[in-house]
């Protein structure tokens, strides 16, 4: 699951603007971004080896910080999962596109977006056991397409164009690192639906860490390849489809626009698993009508906060205005990295030693790292999502405000 949330349909478009950025540089660009994101995974990895409920970041820093900053990274990290499922559901269809024209309008693009939101609902509806195994099958679906493209194309590489002729400039590295770092991310999802894994103290961690090696490996192999089988990688539109038809024809490009369509549809559920589990979180602990805390009595799952999420999904998707939200998704990412970095050592004082737990070394090292790291992201934010991001914050604090007032005066 905690690679089907990172490996989405940007890893077949990532090749071609590493390269124009960093050229022959580019692979060992994208080997040094996996180790930078992996501070920020050891940060999670502590945080989630203390609890076995769901929430993720929204519960980490809840209990580091108080209420007000727990539910404003709840908040927006819900805000952001409604974005990116919307804008998955449009990018569904352009894939589509690519073998059937015409579902790209009308009355098809409606329905093929309508189909995949609702499917994905009512199969995670079921349980989470469903939503994970529907996950698994299509991250390996997703993988496989990818696994050719490295082993075949391995063997068609002109090695003289991975070799590093001259540092790149400082301007284009600092870009390409923040494109390369916002590649790794969706890590942070996997902790959402803990309360409803086996032993989430143990497999989160687990997960998290061997998925930022499994990752690093995969974009590091597809990059060598991409940028030794294909001298004009840096301006291509489809990278991957491209370089395949190169050294195994035209058959292997439509593998491999199958694999964009399926890595898609793996994210998608990804996302229905994992943003109605925030929900949960947020409502059960006063933010919002009791009924989205209620699981369903057979499956176990917030059945109710699902049904929600898919409802506003599906005005989004449909009406084009999830352009904005989509906007919202870079700030509350690095939001939930921050959050989480700086609730590490908080959390390690309070939750005091135990045999489970994750202990990461040199004490605040890794964590103070990781902050800063998220500080430079945030940095790189536009003026407009900036503004935007404020705009959600400030209505997260009226709901706030408006849900504590109406607790008091219930007490009183």
């Amino acid at each position: 699951m905690a690679i089907n949330d990172v490996v989405g349909s940007g890893v077949y478009l990532l090749p071609a603007t590493a390269a124009a950025m960093l050229g022959s540089a580019s692979v060992w660009a994208v080997i040094i971004a996996g180790f930078a994101v992996s501070l920020l995974v050891l940060c999670f990895a502590e945080a989630s080896s203390h609890f076995d409920q769901p929430g993720g970041a929204y519960l980490y820093t809840r209990e580091a910080f108080g209420h007000f900053v727990g539910f404003e990274v709840g908040w927006m990290t819900w805000l952001a999962r409604v974005a990116v499922l919307a804008s998955l559901a449009n990018g569904l269809v352009q894939a589509a596109a690519y073998f059937w024209p015409l579902v790209g309008h009308g009355w098809r693009r409606a329905t093929i977006m309508c189909v995949m939101v609702v499917l994905l609902a009512w199969i995670n509806r079921r349980g989470v056991k469903a939503g994970a195994r529907t996950s698994v099958a299509l991250v390996i679906a997703k993988m496989l397409p990818l696994l050719f493209f490295i082993a075949v194309g391995a063997w068609f590489v002109d090695s003289t164009r991975l070799v590093v002729h001259a540092a790149p400039a400082r301007s284009a590295l600092a870009q390409a690192a923040l494109l390369l770092i916002f590649a790794y991310g969706g890590f942070e999802n996997t902790p959402a639906a803990a309360g409803e894994y086996r032993n989430p103290r143990r497999d989160v961690p687990f997960a998290l860490l061997m998925t930022i090696f499994c990752v690093t490996l995969i974009y590091s192999s597809v990059q060598a390849v991409a940028l030794g089988t294909l001298p004009e990688l840096a301006t291509s539109s489809s990278p991957l489809a491209a370089a395949a038809a190169r050294f195994s024809g035209h058959w292997a490009a439509v593998l491999v626009s199958v694999g964009a369509l399926l890595s898609i549809l793996g994210l998608a559920s990804n996302v229905t698993l994992s943003g109605p589990r925030y929900l949960l979180a947020l409502a059960a602990d006063g933010y919002g009508p009791r009924w989205l805390a209620r699981l369903h009595p057979l499956y176990h799952t917030p059945a109710n906060a699902i049904a929600l999420q898919t409802a506003v999904v599906l005005v989004l998707a449909l009406s084009g205005s999830f352009v904005l939200l989509a906007m919202l998704s870079v700030i509350a990412r690095i939001a939930t990295y921050i959050g989480t970095a700086a609730a590490v050592p908080i959390l390690r004082r309070r939750m005091g030693l135990r045999a489970d737990a994750v202990r990461l070394p040199l004490g605040p090292t890794i964590p103070i790292i990781a902050l800063a790291l998220s500080v430079t992201l945030l940095a790189s934010a536009t003026r407009s999502q900036l503004l935007l991001a404020a705009g959600a914050l400030i209505a997260g604090g009226i709901v706030f405000a408006c849900r504590r007032s109406v607790a008091c005066a219930a007490a009183s």
